[in-house]
């Protein structure tokens, strides 16, 4: 019974693989149908069965290649919707290369664009409507993984609460075995007895799929008892490591060489292909905006900026960057020169400030410049957003783990920028927040993430912002 649950996952995951497989070649076996007699009938070149199959060994590889993670004991709607784009993005890209490399259809038709859409939307229902559904059936009873825990450190009382919570993960914890009955265990979390007493419980038990162990490194004997005895009864065995003492975020296990370390951030923006891939984006990014749309709008800003106000078009000020390096950070002038530009941050109604340069701060037309910076590389499209460089000395003796957002690039927009806090900091919390926001960006970055962020603020500059000043 036991290898039979063990496998459960792997076995539903290619079922769900063969079944999106065959909905793909039955999607494009429809649509295609509904284009005979029209103009979109000369799309395809090859026959429609050679074509069909040929998506269909497309999509499975792909599918396969992404992966699944529908059956993940604690997986949210988002992070389906996210694998499911994935998945799609590969599939287009690689079905294009090959129906037109290979002849089978013209992939530019709106007929294949149909299909793609279709076919995302359908796999993205299926698979939020089957995580409905196993929810139910594991609330219910079905599919549960049974937990048994060793120790009542605050690790193992937090680990329990994250076991249970949500009754649709599917965890049943059973109890747990310390040297003594711990009052900071949960009521509800049955004390089973002394570490002593595992071996015959589990030979009694032989549904007990998990063993979470807590225990100190003092009890280094005890802990490897516990893992042979889990080995030999077909228990899988988990180190529950107490880090509440000094460390209170998530943290992520790495090695170096055969020596296994706790990183304090899981840093994807620092890979070496994750970066190669951001600079690559800013480059592409820049690029198309100076040599497109920035000349119109540097020649309107020109003879706006020099009938309205003295002094030069440009401003450029020494900004914090990547490891904390200074650098000129460029943007439109919208204030009068003055001597505290450097010092003193922009207010609602500043006096320095001009109309126009009023407008452009509402608009964000004057940190367009900045897109110089992303090419020259100082910067990025999207990161924390440079500060100067008194503020940075100052905030940085204030604020805890502020000089983590100096670990990236910055960027001409950024998470906390779209999530509330840009602007004026009028009190030390206000800035607090938004180095919380730029230490999340620095912990969870992805590309999608990057897309969602220049989305949002291309949004938020159409609408305006209430913080824009």
């Amino acid at each position: 019974m036991k290898y039979l649950t063990n496998n459960y996952n792997r076995f539903v995951s290619i079922v769900l693989i063969c079944t999106e497989t065959a909905l793909s070649g039955l999607l494009f076996r429809i649509i295609m149908d509904s284009g005979i007699g029209t103009k979109w009938e000369k799309a395809i070149t090859a026959p429609y069965i050679q074509v069909m199959l040929t998506l269909m060994m497309i999509y499975a590889l792909c599918d396969a290649a992404v992966g699944i993670v529908l059956f993940k004991r604690k997986v949210y709607a988002f992070e389906i919707v996210s694998k499911v784009s994935q998945t799609m993005i590969l599939f287009s890209v690689a079905s294009f290369i090959i129906l037109q490399t290979g002849h089978y259809m013209d992939a530019w038709s709106y007929l294949y664009a149909l299909y793609l859409v279709l076919l995302g939307i359908i796999i993205c229902t299926e698979r939020l409507v089957l995580r409905v559904m196993l929810k139910r059936y594991r609330t219910k009873g079905g599919n549960l993984r049974f937990v048994v825990l060793v120790g009542s450190s605050i690790s193992i009382n937090e680990l329990y609460r994250e076991l249970t919570v949500q009754g649709w993960a599917g965890y049943r914890v059973i109890g747990y075995f310390d040297y003594e009955e711990s009052k900071d265990m949960p009521e509800e979390c049955r004390y089973l007895g002394k570490p002593e007493m595992i071996e015959g419980f589990l030979k009694e038990n032989r549904h007990i799929h998990y063993l979470f162990c807590g225990l100190r490194d003092t009890h280094r004997d005890d802990i490897m008892r516990i893992i042979g005895i889990c080995d030999n009864n077909l228990v899988r065995f988990y180190s529950v490591p107490n880090l509440h003492n000094y460390v209170q975020n998530r943290v992520y296990l790495d090695m170096v060489g055969s020596v296994p370390i706790l990183k304090l951030r899981n840093e994807n923006i620092s890979r070496l292909g994750n970066q190669m891939a951001k600079r690559a984006f800013d480059l592409v990014f820049s690029t198309l905006f100076l040599c497109t749309l920035f000349p119109f709008i540097l020649i309107i800003v020109t003879i706006v900026t020099k009938i309205t106000m003295p002094g030069p078009v440009f401003f450029k000020q020494k900004r914090n960057g990547l490891n904390d390096k200074e650098f000129y950070c460029l943007k439109f002038r919208s204030m009068k020169v003055n001597a505290d530009a450097d010092k003193v941050q922009a207010t609602k109604d500043d006096p320095r400030k001009t109309k126009w340069g009023n407008f452009m701060r509402k608009t964000s037309i004057d940190e367009l410049p900045q897109f110089i910076n992303v090419f020259m590389g100082d910067m990025s499209v999207v990161g924390p957003r440079p500060h100067m460089l008194k503020h940075n000395e100052e905030y940085s003796k204030l604020i805890d783990k502020y000089m983590v957002r100096n670990l990236v690039k910055p960027g001409v927009t950024g998470w906390s920028q779209v999530t509330g806090h840009r602007g004026e900091t009028k009190e030390l919390k206000d800035m607090a927040d938004r180095i919380k926001g730029d230490i999340w960006y620095i912990e969870n970055w992805s590309f999608w993430l990057d897309i969602y962020i220049i989305f949002k603020t291309v949004v938020n500059a159409i609408r305006g912002e209430e913080k824009a000043y």
